[in-house]
């Protein structure tokens, strides 16, 4: 594709091969790939020297990746092309002080001074940014009335504030703020030594450790020259698939409670221990960290972790069967979750919604089939039957995604028995990565699409460390679900997507 340079998922490649385009290129090739089925995997900025530049990767069945020049502003892609820019406009704005001129709605993302100590473009009077300390967008009526909920909530759950716009019951606008989680964590990364990234990312979204701490590893094996032998991949794919579970099951147990059906809620909340104690026989602990690392595991998966899996998975998937036919049986959850929270086909693949989101709206996307990593090439492909885009699809993709991923791990035990695969524990350490190239990785974690990117300078230093989590992608979707819906229909909604605040603040 014209001005397009077509790569591969994990695979370095020198940043001499990134196509510099004009600015004008770079919009128009971007704007007609995204407008003809094209999504956005990655956009961003960073420093050269005293330039700024622009990288975009961007997919349908292949990666592509282009990169262009840019001043203190650049005509906006979201206010001239496509919703799909919309945030990482925002995000660039925020880091870099870049103004994306005609875009529709410029706020701050994540509330922090911007990276080049420059002044912001946002138009803020104070010095210091306070998430929630701009104009939200209000609807004007007599009978139009605004609720405040957070960030403090009344349940033990991470901060962000939303406001909804009503008439009555009815939910005319639901404006969401986050920010209130901002660590960091790409300006920290560049600074660290490289055996300190682990422990970084796996603390980027708690219920995503695997996801993004194997992106990053992935990362830093192309740049390093590291091959991972295939026992440590299965087990790699695995603990995935085992984090894949263990939330599905939580979300739907927290959807029973929902709609106050509390014997599926209190099964499938005993059933997730299970679960996650099967990442403990993997790892270690209940949430896999300290299993992924560069080049390998740390922990080896030997007949006896192979035998306890196995026997738990026979054990748990009548059971799983059975709550889930005792949730979704019942009329009066049906009730509650058909028709509710609808986002059409259209309004996703506009807004590029990822991960069982945007598969319960009839967009397949799924990394593990399109850019399949680890033992992925070969697996079987899940399929979803019921894909109208309200809570009741997004419940039911999570439903026949647990008993995919059980089908796949029982696959993955007889591949590492049948070969009798070995592997030597890694302990972390640091690592020499190529100089002046560049890598970008995705990974399905349970909520979508995972990606991370590092570009290192001269010395083989990290200069630029890009992260993204699928919630970048899908807070939006959770605003536009909200619409003409009523405001107690907020939490079924909420809980249907789960997105994640940490993993979006960063």
């Amino acid at each position: 594709m014209y001005n397009l340079l077509k790569i591969e998922n994990g695979i370095a490649i020198s940043r001499e091969a990134i196509p510099q385009v004009s600015y004008e290129q770079f919009f128009t090739t971007l704007s007609e790939f995204v407008n003809n089925d094209g999504f956005i995997v990655q956009f961003f900025a960073y420093k050269d020297g005293i330039n700024h530049k622009l990288i975009a990767v961007v997919r349908n069945t292949d990666l592509y990746l282009i990169s262009t020049q840019v001043g203190t502003s650049f005509q906006s892609l979201t206010g001239n092309s496509s919703e799909k820019f919309h945030m990482f406009e925002r995000e660039i704005a925020e880091q870099f002080g870049l103004k994306p001129d005609g875009h529709p709605w410029l706020k701050m993302v994540r509330y922090h001074e911007n990276y080049s100590g420059v002044k912001d473009v946002f138009g803020n009077d104070y010095n210091k940014p306070i998430p929630g300390n701009y104009p939200y967008f209000s609807v004007e009526g007599d009978a139009i009335h605004e609720v405040a909920v957070g960030p403090v909530h009344a349940g033990i759950i991470e901060p962000g504030h939303f406001r909804f716009q009503c008439a009555g019951e009815e939910v005319l606008h639901l404006e969401i703020q986050l920010g209130y989680q901002h660590r960091g964590i790409e300006m920290m990364l560049p600074k660290l030594p490289h055996k300190r990234f682990t422990s970084i990312c796996e603390a980027i979204a708690g219920d995503t450790t695997i996801g993004h701490t194997l992106c990053m590893c992935q990362a830093v094996e192309a740049l390093a020259g590291l091959s991972v032998a295939p026992g440590p991949r299965i087990v790699r794919t695995i603990a995935l698939e085992l984090e894949r579970i263990c939330n599905h099951i939580g979300d739907l147990g927290a959807l029973s409670g929902d709609v106050a059906f509390n014997p599926p809620a209190a099964y499938f909340g005993r059933l997730r221990g299970e679960f996650l104690n099967l990442l403990q026989v993997l790892s270690g602990n209940r949430f896999g960290k300290g299993l992924v690392r560069p080049g390998g595991i740390t922990y080896v998966m030997g007949k006896e972790q192979c035998t306890l899996i196995r026997d738990k998975l026979a054990e748990t998937t009548p059971e799983l069967e059975h709550v889930c036919a005792l949730l979704f049986d019942a009329h009066t959850v049906q009730a509650r979750f058909e028709h509710t929270g609808t986002v059409d086909h259209q309004m996703a693949t506009d807004l590029g919604l990822v991960g069982f989101a945007g598969r319960a709206c009839n967009i397949p996307y799924d990394a593990r089939v399109t850019f399949p990593t680890e033992y992925y090439e070969g697996l079987p492909a899940n399929r979803n039957l019921i894909t109208n885009g309200d809570v009741n699809s997004r419940a039911m993709v999570r439903r026949e995604e647990i008993m995919h991923s059980l089908e796949l791990i029982n696959l993955l035990l007889d591949m590492h028995e049948s070969q009798r695969y070995t592997a030597t524990p890694l302990h972390t350490q640091d690592h020499n990565l190529s100089p002046d190239s560049f890598v970008v990785t995705i990974n399905e974690g349970w909520r979508g699409e995972v990606s991370h990117c590092i570009l290192t300078d001269g010395d083989g230093h990290v200069q630029r460390y890009k992260i993204k989590d699928p919630s970048f992608h899908n807070w939006t979707g959770l605003a536009m679900s909200l619409r003409n819906q009523e405001i107690s229909d907020f939490p079924l909604c909420n809980k249907s997507f789960n997105l994640s605040y940490c993993g979006f603040d960063l």
